[in-house]
């Protein structure tokens, strides 16, 4: 089957998210759509699955123009969609989730059973039909999505971000089961931003900037290549950094155990130490402890034990405000939720948390001119692109946006920086800028924790790494570990005994 989108546009009120892009997918073929986040990828995708209506444009399957009303029509024309966000009931078995809604067609519960085991055989998936969806792991999940597709025949066939949640080995073989999918005539859109994985699958790539296919690209163009085609100038995709010189600044935690709301330990007796002058980056698949970790550090877990302590003072027990006067700065993994007032003026969000001691603070009362004059100083700094400082920061683009939280983190004395998921949702460009605010702190003697999902990420920013799975911390690694070591303890494998790496002040602490 042949895909062919023809001069689709939508539009939500003002903003153009897709402008008149045209795509063509062959049978047989991985097509890559490859563009930053925001680009206007998943909205293409939701029109052709029917969620969205275009406003213009046509989309056509062998010729022939289709009308989606919803995803109904979609799937029965012979289009699935494997979501960034999996569209499954926890508590129904693999079988009754690719049931639902298909009663007929599989003929009840006793054909779904037999369709996932004709798919799971003929993929080597390996799944029960009668296991419930909660029980399973995120890549096996994720096959169940792909088995749902296929249950309904699915000839053209979308993954919409796919490996966003998965370990480097499930992403193996999620690659494998495409090439799979591909040999066997199916026709693949692959959506992503992560030029390693394009690179490793393509065999046709169209980048979309800002709404717009700007041109089609090859696997055999560089990363870079394909990261200036996706942002529209050159980039330094590579951090630069120096060896770490350690300081006597120092955070050595111990014993760290969060409790959740029903009593479940979310993270299980943590310990390592970080000093001065390096960057420890946090791996993992979203979901192991990693938010609550990070939390418990700033004081925003209250159902925690153990002891944290930054230069020999316990902030443990203390609150975000005796925390963040000790001179923590924290980036939060969601900005726009506990990082921003998105109604606030950008020199209003930068005063956040920094009431004490600053200049522009009098008694009772806040001096706007030195305020507005330290603000324009941070735009400048950290190159914030915004008509001024009086810019609501809800309306600026997630990077902006981001910068705006650096400024106001690290445009005071810090003892320890913690950075959760600080480049998520980010384009190639802000990404970089970030990176080197991170190396700089480093730099200047300040221990660095960085949590990140992004295994990328972690091997450029970190002088060495701690992986945590379900709670606890399978080891602390020098940051050249090879990705599959890395691979293997981000799903529960503890590292193969080695010589003690020579930058861990602690000689290898962990939990």
């Amino acid at each position: 089957m042949t895909l062919e989108l023809k001069g689709i546009t939508k539009r939500f009120g003002a903003l153009t998210a897709n402008d008149h892009i045209d795509l063509e997918v062959n049978a047989g073929e991985i097509h890559c759509l490859l563009g930053e986040n925001g680009a206007g990828k998943s909205t293409l995708m939701n029109v052709l699955y029917g969620l969205y209506q275009a406003d213009e444009g046509q989309i056509l399957l062998d010729g022939e123009v289709q009308h989606f009303s919803g995803p109904g029509d979609a799937m029965r024309a012979g289009i699935g969609m494997v979501h960034q966000h999996f569209m499954l009931i926890p508590v129904f078995t693999v079988a009754e989730n690719v049931l639902l809604g298909h009663e007929k067609a599989l003929g009840g519960l006793s054909g779904a059973k037999q369709k996932v085991r004709e798919i799971s055989d003929r993929f080597g998936f390996h799944i029960d039909p009668d296991a419930k969806i909660e029980d399973l792991p995120v890549g096996v999940q994720q096959r169940v999505e792909i088995i749902k597709a296929l249950s309904q025949d699915a000839k053209v066939l979308v993954f919409d971000e796919p490996t966003a949640v998965l370990t480097p080995r499930e992403t193996d073989e999620l690659m494998a089961i495409m090439q799979q999918l591909r040999d066997e005539g199916t026709a693949i859109v692959f959506i992503t931003h992560k030029l390693r994985e394009v690179r490793a699958i393509a065999d046709r790539i169209t980048v979309i900037r800002l709404g717009k296919v700007v041109g089609e690209a090859s696997r055999e163009d560089s990363s870079n290549e394909l990261a200036s085609m996706m942002v529209g100038r050159a980039v330094e995709l590579t951090v630069q950094k120096s060896p770490p010189v350690l300081t006597d600044n120092i955070v050595e935690i111990r014993g760290l155990t969060v409790l959740d709301a029903i009593g479940q330990k979310v993270v299980n007796d943590v310990s390592f130490d970080v000093r001065g002058g390096e960057v420890l980056c946090i791996a993992g698949v979203q979901g192991n402890g990693q938010t609550e970790l990070t939390e418990a550090i700033i004081g925003m877990q209250p159902r925690t034990t153990g002891s944290i302590k930054l230069n020999g003072l316990e902030l443990q027990g203390k609150s975000v405000r005796e925390v963040l006067d000790s001179g923590v700065g924290f980036v939060p993994e969601d900005r726009t939720v506990d990082g921003l007032v998105g109604d606030f003026t950008i020199a209003e969000n930068l005063m956040l948390d920094r009431y004490r001691g600053e200049p522009f603070v009098r008694v009772g009362s806040i001096d706007r001119a030195v305020r507005d004059e330290f603000a324009t100083e941070k735009l400048d700094a950290f190159d914030i692109r915004a008509q001024g400082i009086d810019t609501h920061v809800g309306t600026l683009s997630g990077g902006n946006q981001q910068k705006v939280v650096l400024a106001r983190e690290l445009g005071r004395p810090l003892s320890l920086f913690v950075a959760s998921q600080p480049t998520r949702g980010l384009d190639v460009g802000s990404i970089e800028f970030v990176h080197s605010q991170v190396i700089a702190s480093r730099d200047a003697g300040i221990p660095v924790i960085v949590v990140s999902t992004e295994l990328d990420e972690v091997v450029g920013l970190a002088d060495r790494i701690a992986v945590m799975y379900r709670g606890g911390v399978v080891g602390v690694v020098p940051a050249d570990t090879s990705r599959d070591t890395l691979g293997l303890m981000m799903a529960g494998e503890p590292p193969a005994a080695a010589p003690a790496d020579p930058t861990d002040p602690s000689e290898g602490a962990a939990a």
